[in-house]
């Protein structure tokens, strides 16, 4: 069930509730809640019902256990990530590669008198 809640904890809310509310009030509540309840259902239909329609036929495919975020165990995550064939030393000197290909900044040292050098493209 929903939030650790089982049959027997919501027949004690359930019997406590009508004890709090009195029979006088009671029909009232539970129509206001069976209410609310078809209420939600068909908002939930809605929605379903209008993702299907903007995504088209990939909405089936789609392996929603899969995008549970509930699934996510960081250190599952992190063994993973450790545990994965990537070759990284070639990223890594292939990206050293990229960084001296560069072009080098200027580094002469500044002169008293002279006007620092502007950027027009750098606003």
């Amino acid at each position: 069930m929903f939030f650790g809640l089982t049959i027997e904890k919501l027949m004690l809310i359930g019997v406590i509730a009508a004890v709090l509310i009195g029979p006088e009030r009671l029909p009232r509540y539970a129509e206001a809640l069976a209410k609310f309840t078809k209420r939600a259902k068909e908002t939930l239909q809605g929605a379903r019902s209008r993702m299907r329609d903007e995504m088209g036929p990939e909405f089936d495919d789609v392996d929603w256990k899969k995008l549970d975020p509930r699934q996510y165990d960081p250190r599952r995550i992190i063994r993973e990530a450790l545990l994965d064939d990537t070759p990284t030393a070639t990223m890594r000197a292939a990206g050293a590669a990229a960084l001296a290909a560069r072009e080098k900044p200027d580094t002469t040292p500044f002169v008293a008198g002279e006007r620092p050098p502007f950027d027009d493209e750098a606003t």
